[in-house]
């Protein structure tokens, strides 16, 4: 497994949690609102945890973006490429 599957599937974990499902539930493409149920305030608590785990702000304007976890892990890399 590569360095960036790993993060993937560590982010996987992550927002399973905070979307209440299991991970394997959790689909690369799958839509955390429409699929999961996922309201603002768990958005922001995904954000809140990626900024914890990785030390990477993901700004709040882009929540609207961050609609399934594929989208997720590209924001995080490339905010993680910023701050480096």
């Amino acid at each position: 497994m590569t360095p960036e599957e790993q993060r993937l599937e560590e982010l996987r974990e992550m927002v399973a949690e905070v979307l209440e499902v299991e991970p394997e539930e959790l689909t690369d493409t799958g839509d955390f609102v429409e699929d999961y149920e996922a309201d603002s305030l768990r958005a922001i608590e995904i954000l809140a945890r990626i900024d914890k785990a990785y030390k990477v702000q993901i700004p709040q304007a882009e929540l609207p973006e961050l609609r399934n976890l594929k989208a997720v892990h590209a924001a995080l890399l490339r905010h993680a490429d910023r701050r480096g």
